[in-house]
């Protein structure tokens, strides 16, 4: 450092590390330093860059070496979700390919509201060597390229073209990565000279700054209209989304709804903020939902969403409520997401609105119009059917709600499942017995294959006391599952539950629902009788694949060969893979539910036409806004 001037002489990427080692974040009281670290993948447009500053810094911040960029992207989206967005890591790729397979992670943590920052490397700002390795060349406008790629999945973006801007682009980032309502992938785009070129930067650039975003609490005016929505409902119902966890709002929910008898119902993100065991808790909603929150929906005056951003899957596409006078209210701290369905909005953190409105009820002597006979016949019904399910015997195998029934039945309760795509979302939200608060990990905003063993890897980065279960299609497992690799490396245990099932099955029977007979989502030869991809299944052997790359494996095919491989893996000391082979089509179906897709208007298919004639019935029963 100079003292006559008080700067520091660094590159620009040394700089960039600097100011990430010094950025905190206050939450309830606690100082948390807001970055753990770095994951990366070098290439020429980092390694000699922000590689270079890594390499030689001497700072707090941990790297780790993913294996696939979006894979590593996706691991630091867990990580911050499952801190409730209290730390996050950086990810850091090359120019070209290395940087545009970080996009598709970036969209799933930009729609899921997860901050994770982005430093894909660029091509030259100076130009001189243009057009260097991987630079696309546009014709038309010469300032585009790769980078570009991630504008539209980026809560912030900025392209860094000469070492100073990094300054004003840094607190920019800050502000989008600490805000609750705002959060989401931010992108700072690094050209690679500019990585490596020197400036004098202020010392006071690298001061320690306490981020510390304020809980909104809710205006007297809107709290007011609040209670009155409320008061004047009969059938309420609370929709618990992902925003009750990241508020830490686990304890209000509860004890709004105990005080009124309102019961709740969870969307994917939302599920596990209330014991399964609760009399109040119904389970989860809409698409994925069970027959008793969907029945309650259907009938319920007043929707009271908290958290929630309304999904087609939570709202089965605006068919699921019912009632003629249904009216919503809206708990959140983004107002887009306040007015959702036609909402009345209470812009406020959950943790602030929901005692605030607890207590203005209170003092009205509010109580909602439920018979608890009816909440809890309903209860009854609904767990007796997962009862049935988890028992489920099918013939010629193990049924995938068997299958899940004895994972539920014997891990520890404590434990975290991760999981994003497929069938496996539908069973785990209508069947999943969630006891404990931040123990159900779904990725449903983007619903991205290839999360799944990316995703328990970060959940594993941020409670190494815990146990961590990826339940996993071999369908997403095939596309991504590299950072197996990484846990083993990092020394992170994971369990990897792979349920082969001999393909995209999830989609096949949303083919079948509309009219298909199925076409192209199975793993199964080319016949060469008739040209198509419909001759006997391919056969994978997965756990000998897992084991070639170091991982214990197991597999079961049977029910009693499931339990043993769990109980084997429990004490294993290193990421484990269980195959299980599960029959096709064994997944539960809808209850109450409806999904709107879109079904040909005109098909020489008989089946297809009669769906289609089937959604323009449902479209016209659903809300229009």
């Amino acid at each position: 450092m100079s003292e006559q001037t008080g700067t520091l002489r660094l590159t620009m990427a040394q700089a960039l590390l600097k100011f990430m080692e010094n950025q905190y974040l206050e939450a309830d009281g606690e100082e948390i330093p807001f970055f753990k670290g770095v994951m990366g993948i070098f290439g020429h447009g980092n390694v000699t860059g922000l590689g270079e500053a890594l390499e030689q810094g001497k700072g707090r911040l941990v790297f780790i070496q993913g294996k696939n960029e979006q894979g590593m992207v996706h691991a630091a989206a867990a990580f911050a979700k499952q801190t409730n967005r209290r730390q996050i890591f950086a990810c850091t790729a090359s120019i070209g390919p290395g940087s545009l397979n970080m996009v598709t992670a970036a969209a799933a943590a930009t729609v899921n509201r997860i901050p994770v920052l982005l430093l894909p490397g660029d091509h030259f700002a100076c130009r001189q060597p243009d057009p260097v390795l991987q630079q696309m060349e546009v014709g038309s406008d010469y300032t585009v390229s790769a980078t570009d790629a991630f504008k539209p999945v980026s809560r912030y973006w900025d392209r860094i073209t000469r070492p100073e801007q990094l300054m004003a682009a840094a607190l920019q980032a800050m502000r989008v990565l600490t805000d609750p309502a705002e959060t989401g992938a931010v992108t700072l785009a690094l050209p690679q000279d500019v990585q490596a070129e020197a400036y004098d930067y202020p010392a006071s650039f690298f001061a320690k700054r306490v981020h510390a975003p304020d809980r909104r609490p809710p205006a007297a005016a809107s709290l007011k209209r609040a209670a009155e929505r409320v008061a004047a409902a009969r059938r309420p119902l609370i929709i618990a989304g992902g925003g009750v966890h990241y508020a830490g709002a686990i304890r209000e929910l509860t004890d709004f709804a105990e005080a009124f008898g309102i019961p709740v119902g969870e969307t994917q993100a939302g599920k596990s903020a209330m014991s399964w065991r609760h009399p109040l808790s119904v389970g989860g909603i809409g698409v994925l939902g069970t027959k008793a929150a969907n029945v309650l929906a259907r009938d319920a005056d007043l929707i009271i969403g908290v958290g929630t951003r309304y999904s087609d899957f939570t709202t089965a596409s605006k068919w699921l409520f019912r009632h003629p006078q249904v009216s919503f209210l809206n708990l959140n701290v983004q107002g887009a997401d306040g007015i959702k369905m036609d909402g009345l909005p209470l812009i406020a953190d959950a943790k602030e609105s929901l005692p605030a409105l607890k207590a203005v009820l209170s003092a009205m002597s509010y109580r909602s119009g439920y018979d608890p006979d009816e909440l809890a016949r309903l209860k009854a019904e609904w767990d007796a059917e997962v009862d049935r399910l988890y028992a489920d015997e099918a013939e010629g195998g193990l049924s995938q709600t068997r299958a899940l029934g004895i994972i539920n039945q014997t891990i520890d309760p404590e434990a975290v499942i991760v999981n994003a795509a497929g069938s496996l979302p539908g069973d785990l939200q209508r069947l999943w017995r969630s006891v404990h608060p931040k123990t159900y990990h779904m990725e449903y905003g983007f619903s991205t294959m290839g999360y799944e063993v990316s995703g328990a890897f970060g959940v594993a980065l941020t409670e190494p006391g815990r146990d961590v279960y990826a339940l996993v299609g071999d369908g997403s497992y095939l596309m991504l599952h590299s950072e197996m690799i990484t846990s083993l490396q990092e020394r992170r245990k994971i369990t990897i539950l792979l349920f082969d099932n001999h393909g995209y099955q999830c989609i096949h029977n949303l083919q079948r629902e509309n009219g298909s007979g199925g076409f192209g989502n199975e793993f199964r030869y080319r016949s060469p009788e008739t040209g198509s991809l419909s001759g006997d299944y391919l056969t994978f052997d997965f756990a000998t694949h897992a084991r070639s790359l170091g991982v214990k494996a197991y597999s079961a095919t049977t029910a009693e060969e499931l339990e043993a491989a769990l109980k084997l893996a429990k004490e294993e000391e290193a990421t484990t893979l269980i195959a299980i082979s599960v029959l096709p089509g064994t997944h539960t179906g809808g209850y109450e539910s409806w999904w709107r897709v879109g079904v040909p208007e005109h098909s020489s298919s008989n089946e297809v036409n009669a769906a289609h004639r089937r959604m323009l019935q449902r479209t016209g029963e659903a809300r229009p806004f």
